[in-house]
């Protein structure tokens, strides 16, 4: 019971309305970000920003999920669920930055992918297994943070990496706790049990070796809008140094790598993944 609380409570961390969005890292971490606009085939999406920005001295490619504050920017942004066209700037933004050997770095926090009509009437499954088959080839490093929601192949559309680093409260699942219980049980009631039973935490996920790294979270760690006094403030800024750490860090190692080197790790990585043992 205790194992279902405690996967549960990390999903509503995960899912908090004041934790930071990618906006707020882009904004704290990077400077000098350019956004890019649209998939130059139908329209942009807002779901994804994209663009390129700079890593105190190195220039890189930032995608990433972004929910609103609001009722209108949660609207505006579709609740942080991408549509054909946003997968599909995602990856414009990609071939991009490999043409001009710029590292990627992506942002997951999405409650899945949009599964609405109008985004399966313009080939949402192809858009998603496209950037999939893409990234894996892609020469450039590649590191995925995994922030806060990772929802299924919502996700893993901008998911393929060199290295994966998850926020100590996010999780990272091939479906929500709640739907989980919906199909297995046929009840919502059921939740907690299926998140401990999904293994979604950070924690789950590099005991079996699926991601590399996890970012501590110092408790309080919030918006700075929403930042009540000196003590949170300092977790905000504590956090953000740790995974701006970690993206240099990462991005040094993986740079002292060959281009064929590094996708014979990427593809090793993956292959892995789901292996029996």
């Amino acid at each position: 019971m205790m194992e279902n609380e405690d996967a549960l409570a990390r999903v509503q961390l995960a899912r908090h309305p004041e934790r930071p969005y990618t906006m707020d890292l882009l904004a704290a971490i990077f400077s000098e970000f350019v956004e890019i606009h649209g998939d130059r085939r139908y329209a942009d999406d807002a779901a994804l920003v994209c663009g390129f920005a700079k890593l105190d001295e190195r220039e890189v490619a930032v995608i990433g999920q972004q929910k609103g504050r609001d009722t209108n920017q949660r609207r505006h942004r579709n609740f942080a669920m991408p549509k054909p066209e946003g997968y599909r700037k995602a990856l414009r933004v990609m071939k991009l930055a490999e043409k001009f050997k710029r590292p990627i770095i992506t942002f997951i926090d999405t409650p899945g992918a949009y599964p609405g009509i109008d985004a399966e009437e313009r080939g949402q499954a192809e858009a998603i297994a496209y950037n999939l088959r893409e990234m894996s080839n892609l020469n450039v490093p590649i590191i995925v943070v995994v922030l806060g929601e990772g929802g299924s192949g919502g996700a893993l559309a901008i998911g393929v990496g060199d290295r994966v680093v998850m926020l100590e409260n996010a999780v990272y699942s091939v479906i929500s706790p709640e739907g989980c219980a919906a199909i297995l049980w046929k009840d919502a009631a059921q939740s907690g049990r299926a998140a401990a039973s999904l293994r979604l935490t950070a924690q789950d996920l590099i005991r079996f070796d699926l991601i590399d790294d996890i970012i501590e979270e110092p408790f309080g760690w919030k918006i700075p809008a929403a930042l009540e006094n000196s003590e949170t403030r300092n977790s905000f800024d504590t956090t953000v140094a740790a995974l701006k750490s970690a993206l240099s860090n990462g991005l040094a190692l993986l740079a002292e790598m060959s281009d064929d080197e590094r996708q014979s790790a990427r593809y090793a990585k993956f292959r892995k993944m789901g292996k029996w043992i």
